[in-house]
């Protein structure tokens, strides 16, 4: 069986995530998505709110499972059976951050392997970070996350 581990904060989850997940999800038969958990970032949204929000997305996909984790990523895939790390680059700043993490997990597991989507280019210039900017200002970001939590995200601005 084929598992993968996509990681990351998802505060909140966005169109780009979305693709990399639907994308993911047809090359395994298990597609994780895990909300690590970083101390040294402040989120605008919990684990909790997140997980919630990322069940939504992803509920039609039964192949893909969401669940929070903490500490080295390898070892998160290690304990759900992954042998494979899902991640998205963007842009060239992406990758170079990206090709640090993944030669620091093939120091750390050997066994597990760094898969990359090359994002589509209508989510090229989509962050979470920008979305979070956009809303707390009151703008529209609806056309960068998937429909069901644009109610949440407004809510959280309220």
């Amino acid at each position: 069986m084929k598992i993968a581990v996509y990681p990351g904060s998802f505060d909140p989850v966005t169109n780009g995530h979305l693709d990399i997940i639907e994308r993911g999800a047809k090359l395994v038969d298990r597609l994780y998505v895990v909300i690590m958990q970083n101390p040294n970032k402040s989120n605008l949204f919990s684990v909790e709110e997140r997980v919630e929000m990322l069940k939504k997305v992803t509920e039609a996909y039964d192949n893909v499972d969401v669940v929070a984790g903490s500490g080295l990523t390898v070892n998160v895939a290690k304990s759900l059976g992954a042998k494979f790390l899902i991640r998205g680059i963007r842009a060239t700043m992406d990758f170079e951050q990206e090709l640090q993490l993944a030669t620091a997990n093939m120091a750390l597991d050997p066994e597990i392997e760094t898969v990359f989507f090359i994002t589509k280019p209508e989510n090229s210039f989509i962050s979470s970070s920008n979305v979070r900017e956009i809303a707390s200002n009151y703008g529209d970001f609806s056309r960068f996350v998937p429909e069901v939590i644009i109610e949440t995200i407004q809510n959280k601005y309220q």
